[in-house]
């Protein structure tokens, strides 16, 4: 695989009340097109600061992030963000057009039809061709994720910035979730960067692993994974992919 996306040196801090902390040291990484990259580590590591990083929400104090031969500097259409909250949509409007309205503001389609059928499929993608006049107090929260994943998709990004965006659901649906997001990247090749603190999670879903120390957040370690789709959690090599990452995020 292409390498499309590169970090080099990256560091952020913030200010406190006693001075600056320092959240991200020297992190150096590459992403590659089309491949699912997950990011783990412990909690308070700098996963989601770093994914802000690349989706350009906040700059860094030194280094900087390369998407193909342009430097990241702002928020763009070819980095999208799907966050863990579950109240990303617009409650006053439904789910058809909670997926339009983005489409609409960047102009993307010639025509109001046309935005309407690329909402269409991409909320067919998501299994959710029977909800598009729904509002969204009316749907579970594993609705409401394929309704922001489906609108993230429909932009046609580059990469899709995922933050834990299964972490406050159940395990059923949660699995559902995951399950789908691998048949989405299998039919679109959409590049994807995954943040979980979930082991488990990342091993099921990633091509790599990258695991992050923390105090201040570091990459410790690029894993990777090459298990055999679809993974299974009983087979041994999952097992010890497992421990291989629980014994570096404990370190």
């Amino acid at each position: 695989m292409k390498e499309i996306l590169e970090i080099n040196n990256l560091s952020k801090s913030f200010e406190i009340e006693s001075g600056k902390l320092l959240v991200l040291d020297g992190i150096n990484m590459t992403v590659k097109n089309g491949e699912i990259l997950c990011i783990v580590g412990p909690s308070g590591c700098g996963k989601s600061t770093l994914l802000s990083q690349i989706a350009g929400f906040d700059g860094p104090d030194t280094g900087y992030i390369k998407l193909g031969k342009n430097k990241i500097s702002k928020p763009g259409l070819n980095r999208v963000m799907v966050f863990q909250d579950l109240n990303q949509l617009f409650p006053w409007k439904t789910v058809l057009e909670n997926v339009v309205f983005p489409l609409k503001v960047n102009k993307i389609g010639n025509s109001k039809h046309e935005r309407l059928e690329i909402a269409q499929r991409y909320l067919s993608m998501v299994k959710l061709e029977d909800f598009y006049n729904y509002y969204s107090h009316k749907l579970s929260g594993g609705m409401k994720q394929r309704v922001a994943i489906a609108r993230a998709l429909a932009i046609n990004p580059e990469i899709l910035l995922m933050d834990e965006p299964f972490g406050s659901l159940d395990i059923q649906t949660r699995t559902n979730l995951q399950n789908m997001l691998i048949d989405i990247w299998r039919k679109t090749k959409v590049t994807v960067i995954f943040v979980t603190h979930d082991i488990q999670e990342a091993i099921l879903l990633s091509n790599r692993i990258i695991v992050m120390g923390k105090s201040p957040g570091n990459i410790k370690k690029v894993i990777n994974n090459e298990l055999p789709r679809p993974r299974n959690i009983i087979d041994g090599e999952f097992s010890m992919l497992y421990k291989e990452v629980y014994n570096l995020m404990e370190v």
